[in-house]
């Protein structure tokens, strides 16, 4: 059964979705403090993380930050402030959803299945499969990329959006479709989320910035993968570990 944390100093609203969640089918742990919350997150493997902002002793933007450098765990963001830089840092730091309060518990645990059929789609889609682009090599099971043999670090949105790329090269992408394709929700008016990836991305793939050779931009539309690489497919390609 999967196990959902939740990381919340509001007592009665933690218990209520804990309820909740127990009668959609998951089990779920409680932390009502940032440091305890954070120390679950990395020291147990759940299925999605519920993470309030403003939380005592670490808040939410700072867990889910140390929890990306770490995990690959579906986190939702809740919080009582309508503040949008809250919620486009959230994103920027990796989150997967953001809900304010007060919410609808149904639209909440509606959020949480979606999040988490993305995750799994992501995991069991093209399972065996190593995509080769000339000297960028991408292990979709290990979610490894390397280019020639240099291995590089990417975030699970990065390398979400460096798949939905490489799957369909040459075909282009707007700001919003990548939004609802990656983040599978769409926060409209959000669309520096995305560039702010796209660039990310690009330092960590490209060697000369000012002409990129993996993911090019049409002006005025968005971005696509360049389909004039060589592509192969190739499921007994070696991986340098």
């Amino acid at each position: 059964m999967k196990t959902i944390l939740i990381i919340d100093d509001d007592i009665s609203i933690s218990n209520l979705l804990k309820i909740h969640i127990l009668n959609h089918g998951y089990t779920a742990e409680l932390a009502f403090e940032g440091l305890q919350g954070l120390n679950l997150a990395l020291t147990h493997d759940y299925a999605l993380i519920l993470l309030d902002i403003s939380l005592p002793k670490l808040d939410g933007i700072e867990i889910c930050k140390r929890i990306r450098q770490k995990k690959e765990v579906p986190i939702i963001m809740l919080t009582g402030n309508t503040n949008e830089l809250d919620k486009v840092l959230s994103l920027e730091l990796g989150a997967d959803d953001y809900v304010t309060k007060p919410f609808g518990v149904r639209e909440l645990i509606a959020r949480i299945k979606a999040v988490l059929r993305r995750y799994e789609y992501n995991f069991t889609t093209d399972i065996n499969r190593t995509l080769i682009f000339d000297d960028l090599t991408i292990n979709i099971p290990k979610r490894i990329v390397h280019r020639g043999t240099l291995k590089i670090s990417l975030s699970p949105k990065e390398f979400d959006l460096l798949i939905l790329f490489a799957n369909n090269p040459g075909k282009v992408y707007s700001r919003s479709n990548l939004l609802q394709l990656v983040w599978g929700y769409n926060f409209k008016g959000y669309s520096h989320t995305v560039n702010s990836h796209i660039n990310r991305l690009r330092n960590k793939l490209e060697v000369d910035m000012t002409n990129p050779k993996y993911i090019l931009t049409e002006w005025g539309i968005g971005y696509k993968f360049n389909e004039a690489l060589t592509t192969c497919l190739d499921d007994e390609v070696s991986i340098i570990a």
